[in-house]
Order: C-alpha cells, then structure tokens, then sequence
C-alpha cells in the first residue's frame, strides 16, 4: 500500500461517511484500514489480523455501513430482520463498537442497537419489533433471542466476527457457529482476530469465502510506542506503595488484578486514600460497568481498575500508563492488558510489578510476550518511579457521593428504602427505643431486633419478636450458661411452626 492511498476517500469511502470521519478528527486512515477497505468496500471476504489497539473497529465499521447503505442495501426495514451483524466477546465492546457504528450508521440512514446479557431483554425485543438494520452482539443473548423467534438472521448481508480468538477462549464457538450457519452462505463475511488458534481457523474455513486475508502485524506483538517496565517489590508492603504511587498521577491509568475480589478492595483502598479509583469487573451489574466506565472516560476520576474483562475492547482515549499490579498468568492476557495503552499511534508506558518469589514466573511471562525488558528494584523513593509518575494530581479527600468506589451516598437519619422489611423496622424504631446495641431493654438482640406488632397478641402473644429472645434468655446466653432450648419443641408457648422459626431466630440473635 502506497502513501498516497493514504485518506479514506482516497480508499473509496463514500462522501457521507468520510464527512463524519473528519468531523471526528480521522482524517487518514491506519495500516489496517489501509490494507482491508479496498477489498471490504469491494465485497470480498476478509480476514484480518493485527496487534491491539490497531483500530479494527473501523476497519469494519466502515464496510459495514457503506455497503448497506448502498450495494446491498435491503430495502424497507423489517421488524426482526436485520441485514448487518457484529458479533464479539463482551459486553463492553459492544457497546463501544456500537458507539463507532452509530455516527456512520446516522448519516447513511441505518439504526444500531446492543444486544447482550445481564440486562433486560425487553428493550432488544422493542428494537427488533420495531426493525433495526445493525446487531453488535455478544452470542449468548443473541442466541436466546433467535431461539424464542424474536430475531432471524436469514436477511443478514454483512456479517463480523471481532475479537474471535477471545470469543474461542470464552468458549462460545459452539454458539458463534449456530449464529453463523443462520446466516445466509451468499453474505460478505469479515473476521478480525489477533490469532488462528483454539478453533479460530475452523471458523475460516468453514464460513469465509475465498478470504483475502490481510495481515499488518505479527499475531501477538507488541505496539512499538509501548515502553515497558518490570518494579521488583522487597516486600508486599513495599509493593502496595509503589501502587499507590503509580496511581497518583494526573493522566488516565489502568491497574490489573486478578481476581474481582481485589480489584474491588484496591479502588476503595485507592479513593480512600485521596486517589479516586473505580473498579471494572464481571460482578458488577451493567449499569454499574457502564457508571464507572463513564466516570472513567469522562475524567472524573483518573484510575480504572481492572480484572482480564477490560483487557479487550475497553478502549478509552490517551490511556498513559497501564499497570499489572498483578501479573497475568499467560503471555497472551499480557499484550491484550497492555494493549489499552499506546492505541492507535500514541505512545504510553506499561509496568509490571513483582515480588522476589515471582521472578521467574514474571521472567517466563515477557519472554514469551517477546518482551526484552530489565527489572529494577523499586520503592517509592526511586527517581525512575517518580519520573513515570509524573505531575502528581491534587489529593481528593473522600466524601459521601463523591468521586470512586467507595463514596456512597450516605441518607441521613431514617432510610428512604420502600422495601416492606425496611418499613416495617422504620415503623419499630420508636417502640425499640432504648434497646439498641448496647443498651437496655427486652433481648439481647439490641438494634438487630423487631418488635413485637399489635396483630401478634393473643395465643402467640407469648413468642419472642425477632432478635427478642426474653430477658432471662438473653442474660443467661451473657452469663456463658449456653444457648436458650429451641422454642417449639417442648414449650407450649410456641405451638406452631411460625412460633418455632421466630424463637430460634431469636435465640440465635441472643447469642450474638
């Protein structure tokens, strides 16, 4: 490919499209997009394959639209029928290739819409009634979907498989093949992935048509604009305050960690100590993914951290800085973390830090990355640390509602909740009165309990409210003379079943 084929135009895009292109400031077009629209545009099968952050998104997005908005366009819309698919991994990058798709699909008259799991199908199912042009799915929502006959596929012109290789490593080619085979044979396919492994070439072989495959990088390299750096740690102490340092900079910066469990617990511990941080992982809600993304790229706050769910797709402009507070376990969740940095041209910096008993996992790991890089022991006192770090960004002191995991808004006073549990404890507080925790009154369970209600009296009268085991029983549990006897089993003051579960609830309150 010469430079003077350079601009998109010059590569064939049609007008309306290359208009919006420049009004977003993408004005040439990089080594992917160079090498895959002529064949694209032209309607031929495409493999393509290129490092991350290569911009594939709209190596697609652009043939994608222009091509049914023109050459195969299908005329009125259909309710349940839509002719451009894009299916991918996770959840996250279907909403930002749909983000990508929606500007271009706007101009050429075409309507977008998501289609994944872990929120409510009823919007999708509005959206295929009503017709839609373009699906960016992920496979097991779209296959739910198409096995309750809300979608059919047998109108798809233009289909996209993105990021395949991850799809084949989160095993869902099973169901990317049961998608594709509901396609029709006649339709232009495109396939982007990184690597031909786990099954990826099957895919090739069985649903692309003499594909022209167009290759800018080796599978798995590294950007050239990435420095990397390895921070060997003495101790684990010595290593949360090289975290806490790398994170203190102004500009954009993602921490990885394993497990969802710490990467929760680092962004409070973060906040906490002045330096916003929230978390991006798969027990969060979507709502939740899509908050902290926000406030992520919007720049409320200037730290992610992140399990391997961000390691794909997740692309937020002028990322500087990507840390592996934990090492990934292989090579290839290497390159794919590090890759949101250094995207697209810029350049950014990607540090790994270990402790002594990792140095040769960590070894292993960047051997196999192709990575030459020397560790240095670090503290937070090393002029290299400070020098990555940079300007470091003003403390925020957390507040309730402010910025980060762990600034929840706090109700003052009585809570707002209209659940009937909370109402019915809301309404016990005044006859409580003064038998919260450590004070007076009937039962050891102090704030945990629930009084007795008016509609209680009578046979059952005598049955202990919740977390209110009697005085005798509550003192006797203090005094170390063992737990109160079950209520209910010999006791005629608790003839029903109902009476039994509220005495051992009780008794168990007593105890506490």
């Amino acid at each position: 490919m010469t430079e003077t084929t350079s601009t998109f135009a010059e590569l064939g895009v049609p007008k309306s499209l290359v208009s919006v292109l420049d009004a977003a400031g993408k004005h040439e077009a990089f080594p992917i997009q160079q090498s895959t629209l002529p064949s694209t545009l032209a309607g031929r099968d495409v493999l393509g394959r290129g490092k991350t952050g290569s911009g594939k998104t709209l190596a697609f997005a652009i043939p994608l639209v222009a091509r049914l908005a023109g050459a195969v366009s299908g005329g009125k819309r259909r309710p349940g029928r839509p002719l451009g698919l894009v299916l991918l991994p996770t959840r996250e990058l279907a909403t930002q290739v749909a983000a990508v798709i929606e500007p271009l699909a706007k101009a050429a008259g075409l309507t977008v819409t998501t289609v994944f799991g872990g929120v409510s199908q009823r919007p999708q199912e509005t959206a295929f009634r009503n017709g839609v042009d373009i699906v960016v799915a992920c496979p097991g929502r779209l296959d739910d979907l198409m096995k309750q006959r809300i979608v059919n596929l047998d109108a798809i012109e233009v289909t996209v498989l993105d990021e395949a290789d991850h799809m084949a490593d989160l095993g869902f080619l099973p169901v990317v093949t049961r998608i594709m085979n509901a396609t029709p044979q006649s339709g232009q396919r495109l396939l982007f992935s990184a690597t031909l492994d786990n099954g990826v070439d099957k895919l090739v072989k069985k649903f692309l048509n003499d594909p022209i495959l167009h290759s800018v990088d080796e599978s798995n390299s590294h950007v050239a604009a990435m420095t990397h750096h390895v921070y060997e740690a003495e101790t684990p102490e010595a290593k949360t305050a090289l975290v806490h340092a790398l994170a203190s900079g102004k500009g954009r910066r993602i921490m990885f960690m394993r497990t969802k469990h710490q990467a929760k617990k680092l962004a409070k511990q973060l906040t906490a100590s002045g330096i916003p941080a929230v978390d991006l992982h798969g027990n969060l809600s979507q709502n939740a993914r899509d908050r902290n993304l926000a406030a992520f790229s919007g720049g409320e706050v200037n730290v992610l951290v992140a399990t391997d769910v961000a390691a794909r797709g997740v692309h937020v402009d002028a990322i500087e800085l990507v840390v592996h507070v934990d090492p990934p376990a292989e090579h290839k969740a290497y390159l794919h973390r590090s890759g949101r940095t250094a995207r697209a041209g810029s350049e950014g910096d990607v540090v790994t830090l270990m402790l002594p008993s990792q140095r040769k996992d960590t070894e292993m790991l960047l051997r196999r990355a192709k990575i030459g890089v020397t560790p240095q022991r670090a503290n937070v006192n090393s002029p290299f640390v400070a020098e990555l770090v940079g300007e470091v960004a003003p403390t925020v002191r957390p507040v309730p509602g402010g910025p980060g995991s762990g600034n929840v808004e706090v109700n003052q006073g009585r809570g707002t909740s209209q659940g009937a549990n909370a109402r019915r404890k809301r309404d016990a507080a005044p006859a409580r009165g003064g038998s919260a925790r450590g004070g007076s009154g009937n039962g050891g369970g102090g704030g945990r309990g629930r009084a007795a209600s008016s509609s209680s009296q009578g046979s059952s009268a005598s049955r202990p409210a919740r977390g209110q085991a009697g005085e005798g029983a509550a003192q006797g549990q203090r005094r170390g003379e063992g737990r109160p006897r079950r209520a209910g089993t010999s006791s005629p003051a608790s003839p029903s079943r109902g009476g039994e579960r509220g005495s051992r609830r009780a008794s168990w309150s007593s105890g506490q």
